[in-house]
């Protein structure tokens, strides 16, 4: 079986005018099931574009209604959502000063983050491990290098496949999935992409409540706060 996860960002990462920064996103179980969401979430779409949107505009959080955002969100209620929430006030001052080092500590909490929230996930024995061959991640294409993309791609190989060891604490960190086969990273155009557009809907519900302080009213939702 193979795992599916989506995910989009919400927020500025600058610590001087925002206090928060948000990744959130939806993992599929499988193929099937990232299908039939994805139909699922056409559907909820189309429901809100009748009439009021044409059909080649893109409905993001950012365009259109709470009231719609409150739709679309709740046609994702069976799926397994999740954040990871920075809290950037809490973030050393120093990694604001280079834009590399700023994407090198993005990179560090998503990957962090996410094997975080797949932990939990086999703690409540939501995924056998065992059973995962291959995980594909589609994350909302933005501006990062080429090379960029790479390292956050090896970087989550290392974390869910083969392990991190920490020289500091002399502690090595068993991997999450140790017979996965590997970790695809793939970066979408969120207009040609059903999931991200889902994923920007999740994403934007969790940044709104933690600067709202209303994490708690999140049910069902899995969430990973760092640093």
């Amino acid at each position: 079986m193979d795992l599916y996860i989506y995910s989009d960002e919400s927020g500025v990462f600058d610590r001087e005018h925002n206090e928060i920064f948000v990744y959130g996103g939806l993992i599929f179980t499988g193929k099937d099931e990232k299908d039939n969401f994805s139909r699922k979430y056409k559907v909820a779409e189309n429901a809100i574009r009748s009439g009021k949107y044409s059909a080649g505009e893109e409905l993001k959080a950012c365009t259109i209604t709470n009231k719609e955002k409150g739709k679309l969100y709740r046609s994702l209620n069976n799926a397994i959502r999740f954040g990871i929430v920075i809290n950037q006030k809490n973030v050393l001052e120093r990694i604001f000063l280079s834009k590399k080092d700023k994407q090198r500590y993005l990179d560090y909490a998503y990957k962090v983050g996410l094997k975080r929230i797949l932990k939990r996930l086999i703690s409540e024995d939501k995924i056998d491990p065992v059973d995962i061959e291959t995980i594909h991640i589609f994350n909302d294409e933005h501006t990062t290098a080429t090379n960029g993309k790479y390292e956050l791609r090896e970087g989550l190989e290392q974390e869910l496949k083969s392990g991190t060891y920490n020289m500091q604490y002399n502690k090595f960190f068993p991997p999450v999935f140790e017979g996965l086969e590997g970790v695809s990273l793939r970066f979408c155009d969120s207009k040609n992409t059903t999931l991200i557009r889902a994923a920007d809907i999740v994403a934007n519900r969790i940044y709104y409540m933690a600067l709202n302080r209303r994490m708690e009213s999140l049910i069902g939702v899995y969430i990973s706060t760092l640093p």
